[in-house]
């Protein structure tokens, strides 16, 4: 098991932070990699991404499970253990879904309005969300995660390189982007149904 930097922070409710589990380069390689996917609009995406008209405005691309990503692959897991050790005791299957490489771009108003994250019926149940700012606060604004636990609003931290990790179940958006393009990752860790 890697021997992480830092540790992750619970910042209130179900939300946690974890800084610094990803150097610079390997951030500049993610995005590289998933901007060689040419994400398309999310609502042309087949994978069970339905919304009405105007909810979400996104490009995104899936990051399948291929060997020039394996590093990723094994990095969020042990991510995830961890998290999961530590915070919510979940039963889990994995990181069964494809990684979602989302772009906010102010030419087309990226955002996305109040959702929850538990998927369609033609995915195992979603127990964890995480998202991995990829782009550095000071090249967009607006466009925040913002997720309602607990007693009221939560602005998640902008940092570049930051995850924040929340049950599937918080409601959840991402304010209008202002300016600017901002990139991150989605992932989503599968278990069965809450009892």
């Amino acid at each position: 098991m890697t021997n992480f930097k830092s540790r992750p922070l619970n910042v209130g409710g179900p939300v946690v932070i974890w800084k610094d589990l990803f150097t610079a380069k390997e951030l500049d390689a993610i995005v590289a990699h998933g901007d060689a996917l040419m994400p398309m609009r999310a609502e042309i995406v087949g994978r069970q991404i339905i919304v009405s008209h105007g909810t979400r405005i996104t490009r995104v691309a899936w990051m399948e499970r291929k060997p020039e990503i394996a590093w990723l692959h094994a990095r969020l897991e042990e991510i995830v253990l961890a998290i999961n050790r530590e915070f919510y005791s979940f039963d889990l299957y994995g990181l069964v879904e494809a990684f979602q490489y989302t772009v906010y771009d102010d030419k087309e108003g990226g955002h996305y309005d109040w959702h929850v994250d538990l998927g369609g019926h033609d995915v195992q149940p979603r127990k964890i969300s995480m998202s991995l700012q990829l782009t550095d606060s000071s090249e967009y604004q607006g466009c925040d995660l913002v997720l309602q636990a607990g007693s009221g609003h939560q602005t998640a931290e902008r940092a570049r390189g930051t995850l924040i990790a929340f049950p599937s179940y918080v409601l959840h958006r991402v304010t209008p982007i202002e300016s600017g393009v901002r990139k991150s990752l989605v992932i989503w860790v599968s278990g069965p149904d809450f009892r």
